[in-house]
């Protein structure tokens, strides 16, 4: 039986195409801490290979012989909150497993039994540590996977236990900890009595903080080879780039979206089938639409009133000045945004791109009624006109209702613009978004197969921006012709339009709502206002 996609969690080897987890990181850079005896942090968004990468990083250094290496998960202690004497005893058990399971040792579970659960809870971790590099008989590492999990006085105690200890290594202490999550330790914000607490106070002798990135282009390609060597299975050449482009190489939607194509679209387990960009692109809507746990995980991150004040601009597509630089870390550290070499920041993939919007309109799209039979003539081509003038009234009825009703009030307008066409076009075309910060517009591209032959056949190709009034309309619309004109002349549309949202709620319905045909060089634009 050949070995298949994993997305759910550590790689096993034997079982699962895999990218060697210490190339992923400068493993050089590693050891060389760890025989510093220094005490760092290792971090990358959920489901990266993270837990892979530390395993890895401790079998091969008890291989090597020179120390005594244990990784041990803690996240069960988040179920504790502030709660510190249980907090520790999760921390202290879970450490004491692990070394029962990697190091085949009892000694630190017999300890605690014996000891440990008497000492208090705000030393217990420290004397367990103690009491395990004293009688080790070669320097202990340890990696602590989970830890920004932790809530409260138990992530505090934990870390000042730690930090306490420090000085006493690495004899009676680890040479090395290695704390790992998706934060920086200076991104934790600790509510302890009514105070914050940042992770830097309470853990300051953090010597380096290293981030595991996405798979590279190369990488990619090396995975999805080892499904063809190992089965034959061939894949079309022109599906990587828009793979590429699609994950920019983050590890779960990689490996996601090759088990969608080589196992649950059920026509493809016959591996002398050819797997080509239709079947792609029908793999990719699939995993967008099942709302998995890991994009479920990232449109719960949206609710965060630190991931709120980045991405409510870029959406909006304002000027980024006024963030936060802390916030945009954090979000950047959560993998939801990129950052260019210039500092330019973007959604980190077109995935992530596509499910913001689509899960923050969600609810409203659900209530929707129209119908995608509405909007279609009899050559089955989408009657743009007619879909953008019901859209109009649509706005009309139902716009103070639901512009309260978004968390993302800032861009609701446009929200609610593409759940709306979401509703229409999903089940048979596919929308491409593009915002970003300082765009002052959200740019979509509807693609529409007009015959049974998909997009290989007929594809209807529309472009729609949506702006903001802002200032005067003439010269809004003046400058959103050259642009929507721009998009259509980029991406071969056929077709192009202009939606402006007037905000102003001193002006009334009858002047917001009217529709223009204008001319741009050679394009023919309807413009639309509501």
């Amino acid at each position: 039986m050949s070995r298949e996609f994993n997305k759910e969690g550590a790689i096993i080897q034997a079982d699962h195409y895999h990218i060697d987890p210490l190339s992923r990181l400068d493993w050089e850079e590693v050891q060389h801490l760890i025989k510093s005896k220094k005490y760092f942090v290792l971090h990358a968004p959920r489901q990266t290979g993270k837990t892979t990468t530390m395993r890895n990083m401790m079998h091969d250094l008890n291989q090597q012989g020179e120390y005594t290496a244990l990784y041990a998960n803690i996240e069960a202690a988040q179920a504790a909150r502030s709660n510190v004497d249980a907090g520790m005893t999760t921390v202290c058990e879970s450490i004491a497993h692990q070394a029962r399971v990697h190091l085949k040792t009892t000694a630190l579970t017999l300890w605690l039994t014996q000891e440990g659960h008497a000492i208090s809870a705000g030393h217990r971790l420290t004397r367990l540590l103690n009491f395990w590099c004293e009688t080790s008989e070669k320097p202990c590492v340890l990696f602590l996977d989970e830890v920004d999990a932790l809530v409260g006085d138990t992530l505090i105690s934990l870390l000042r236990q730690i930090r306490g200890g420090y000085d006493e290594r690495p004899s009676a202490f680890p040479q090395s900890i290695v704390l790992c999550g998706i934060r920086d330790v200076r991104d934790y914000r600790i509510h302890s009595g009514g105070e914050i607490i940042t992770g830097g106070s309470a853990f300051n002798i953090k010597a380096a903080s290293l981030r595991m990135g996405s798979f590279s282009q190369a990488e990619v390609s090396h995975l999805y080879q080892q499904h063809t060597d190992e089965t034959g299975q061939q894949f079309a050449p022109e599906l990587f780039d828009a793979l590429w482009q699609d994950t920019k190489g983050q590890p779960w939607l990689v490996n996601a979206l090759g088990h969608e194509m080589t196992w649950n679209m059920k026509k493809n387990r016959d591996r002398e089938t050819f797997i080509d960009l239709e079947d792609y692109l029908v793999a990719r809507e699939r995993l967008i639409y099942s709302r998995v746990t890991h994009l479920d995980q990232l449109s719960d991150k949206l609710k965060e009133k630190r991931v709120h004040s980045v991405i409510a601009p870029m959406l909006e597509g304002v000027s980024q000045y006024q963030m936060n630089p802390d916030d945009v870390e954090y979000v950047v550290d959560l993998g939801l945004l990129s950052r260019a070499q210039n500092g330019a920041l973007t959604i980190a993939n077109r995935i992530y791109q596509e499910v913001i919007p689509r899960e923050l309109s969600w609810g409203c799209q659900m209530t929707i009624e129209h119908q995608q039979a509405w909007y279609l003539d009899a050559d089955n081509r989408i009657d743009m006109p007619k879909l953008l003038a019901a859209f109009q009234q649509f706005f009309r009825e139902n716009a103070e209702i639901w512009l309260e009703r978004f968390d993302y009030k800032e861009a609701a307008p446009q929200l609610l613009m593409q759940a709306f066409l979401q509703r229409i076009i999903n089940g048979g075309g596919r929308i491409n978004r593009e915002y970003a910060l300082g765009r002052k517009r959200t740019d979509l591209f509807i693609e529409w197969p007009t015959s049974d032959d998909g997009f290989y056949g007929d594809v209807q190709r529309i472009v729609i921006e949506l702006k903001i009034l802002y200032g005067a309309l003439d010269a809004c619309i003046e400058k959103g012709l050259k642009q929507t004109a721009e998009y259509a002349d980029k991406l071969g549309a056929e077709q192009a339009h202009l939606v402006i949202f007037n905000r102003d709620p001193k002006v009334l319905w009858d002047d917001k709502v009217w529709q223009r045909q204008l001319s741009f060089k050679s394009w023919d634009i309807g413009v639309w206002g509501c």
